[in-house]
């Protein structure tokens, strides 16, 4: 959470409008706890479904409301899902994935890449590591973060 609001340069405000729109009400002292670095006094850890929360609101906020109105939130999140969330919310197709993750210099294929979509029952279902999403995450700064 703490690197998309710094790779797209987001207020407090817009933070919490976000939230709003995945369905939770937060103010902004709690908002500087999630977004402290760890090891600060304030540090408080963004417990999943608050994240999950964030990311519906950013798909919200990028591609409107859908007829369903605001998804649950997951009450767990892996690097799949955030991964999955961010590429919607960033409307991404894989060649934009893969494009990103060469902004960084780390090369996947795209096969390697469907594996990461996949359903968890799906026998070429494989987990995102931390550095595949930390790879995104840098690429995604190099191609959006305003200089």
């Amino acid at each position: 959470m703490r690197r998309v609001r710094y790779i797209f340069d987001y207020s407090d405000p817009l933070m919490i409008a976000i939230f709003k729109l995945g369905g939770y009400e937060g103010s902004k002292a709690e908002l500087a706890t999630w977004l402290a670095r760890e090891g600060e006094p304030d540090f408080v850890l963004c417990e999943d479904i608050n994240l999950a929360r964030f990311l519906n609101g950013l798909i919200i906020k990028n591609r409107g409301p859908t007829e369903k109105g605001t998804p649950e939130p997951e009450h767990f999140l892996n690097n799949n899902s955030v991964l999955r969330k961010l590429k919607i919310a960033l409307s991404l197709q894989a060649d934009d994935l893969l494009e990103i993750l060469k902004l960084n210099e780390f090369i996947m294929s795209k096969h390697e890449l469907s594996a990461l979509f996949r359903r968890p029952d799906h026998k070429n279902y494989r987990e995102c590591l931390d550095q595949v999403l930390r790879n995104f995450l840098d690429g995604m700064e190099k191609r959006y973060r305003k200089k």
